[in-house]
């Protein structure tokens, strides 16, 4: 019984030592906050500014475009009652063509804004999403979670938010720091 003992005990020590080391680990499971990433990135604010000003520039074509047409249809409907038929004919059919014109570009517009927002969003992912796996590897960790609020994370310690440490790198080395 006794040779038995020796083996044992040793067996416990090794097997008590492993577990202390793998409890002490980087194998904790920990995650950022998506939305305040994307939100609290600087280059976000760039981006979305840069985007607001192409946008408003788009809008302010349209609206233009709206005016003018609008200031046609006031003066066609001053001068309706001076006109032939053939000519009321030819002028209502050119305001709707206008105005078929002007619905084109306006659906056209908001597609390209539409484009537009998905690339400045898809860019602004992208770096994050690189940033976080380099943070990951040069940090040892095995996996890092991505919740978004909507349920993908229900609970987890305050010390497993990695979010706003992502957020300082992601934006020093944004910054050039």
């Amino acid at each position: 019984m006794q040779k038995f003992a020796l083996p044992i005990a040793l067996l416990a020590l090794i097997t008590g030592a492993l577990s202390f080391f793998h409890s002490n680990s980087k194998m904790d499971l920990v995650y950022v906050d998506i939305n305040q990433l994307v939100e609290g990135y600087d280059r976000t604010k760039v981006e979305r500014e840069a985007f607001n000003k192409k946008t408003q520039v788009l809008k302010a074509n349209v609206d233009s475009l709206m005016t003018n047409w609008q200031d046609e249809l006031k003066a066609y409907e001053k001068e309706r009652a001076s006109m032939t038929t053939k000519e009321l004919e030819l002028k209502q059919q050119l305001l709707q063509n206008k105005q078929q014109q002007i619905n084109n570009y306006q659906q056209a517009i908001q597609n390209q804004i539409q484009d537009e927002d998905q690339k400045m969003t898809q860019t602004v992912i992208n770096d994050i999403n690189d940033y976080v796996k380099e943070y990951g590897k040069n940090h040892g960790y095995r996996i890092i979670f991505g919740a978004k609020g909507g349920g993908n994370i229900m609970y987890a310690e305050d010390t497993s938010d990695l979010t706003q440490t992502i957020l300082e790198g992601l934006n020093d080395q944004y910054q050039g720091n």
